[in-house]
């Protein structure tokens, strides 16, 4: 189990380009993880930026690399535009808010109303309690009637809908997950046919290898350099010893977490 780390090289293979033992690196595994000593593929790994000790840059990998794709390679979310995110105070959703104020866009955000604060902190502008509002009722009179360009949407099916109806005209609807299961969906194909609408799906665990060193490669080109200074920051919630990890698992589980739950063998 476990698909993201940080540490220190102690080895490294011949072919290996740019790190060499000694280098303080994080970056995506397709597994192993949960664990003492893991390996990497270099083209998925990265350099710890300054400042950043290894518990909070266990917490940028995954989430960022996916986040960036989500929100600026397939929803193409330019400065100016709008984006709503939903699950915001997740591991991704997180990441998504910071990266898409980074960007210049406004930013809607749905979580639970225990969560908002937080999610505002990381520069949501407007914040939609998904239990007790309709979040399409609410982008609808926030953005009279327009809608926003981009939605990342990670909940599927009960959410289809409402995402779709959401969208201004040629908005692009991002689906990362389906935590909400795929059956049920309704899709109204005359709003994404007169709207000029696109729905894109992406699983980054699923792509061959190629396109994740790609992913990896346009995130750290992009935002690495500065990280922190620009405006990002890794969003811990708990750290958990690697012997605690089922606590961990249940920590998880309880739906109370903000960000990152991180597994520490010290």
């Amino acid at each position: 189990m476990g698909l993201e780390i940080a540490g220190e090289v102690i080895a490294a293979g011949p072919e290996t380009v740019g790190f060499e033992a000694g280098d303080r690196v994080m970056g995506i595994v397709g597994g192993g993880a949960y664990a003492q000593i893991a390996r990497i593929d270099y083209r998925m790994a990265m350099r710890v930026p300054e400042g950043l000790d290894y518990i909070h840059a266990a917490a940028v990998p995954e989430v960022f690399v996916t986040a960036h794709e989500a929100l600026i390679q397939l929803g193409r979310l330019a400065p100016g535009e709008s984006v709503l995110i939903h699950a915001a105070a997740g591991g991704v959703g997180s990441a998504a808010v910071q990266l898409a104020r980074a960007v210049g866009a406004k930013v809607f955000a749905t979580a639970d109303a225990s969560k908002l604060e937080r999610v505002r902190a990381l520069g949501a502008d407007v914040g939609i309690d998904y239990k007790s509002e309709d979040f399409a009722q609410a982008i609808a009179e926030a953005t009279g009637g327009r809608g926003v360009d981009v939605v990342i949407d990670f909940v599927g099916a009960p959410y289809l809908e409402r995402n779709v109806r959401s969208l201004a005209e040629g908005g692009r609807l991002v689906q990362v997950g389906i935590m909400g299961g795929t059956e049920g969906a309704v899709l109204p194909l005359d709003r994404v046919l007169f709207g000029h609408l696109q729905i894109i799906g992406t699983v980054m665990k699923s792509r061959p290898p190629a396109v994740k060193h790609a992913m990896t490669r346009r995130f750290s080109e992009r935002w690495l350099d500065g990280f922190g200074q620009n405006g990002l920051a890794p969003v811990v919630d708990s750290v958990f010893a690697l012997a605690q990890v089922a606590d961990a698992h249940r920590r998880m589980e309880s739906n109370q977490s903000v960000g990152k739950i991180v597994l520490s063998i010290r």
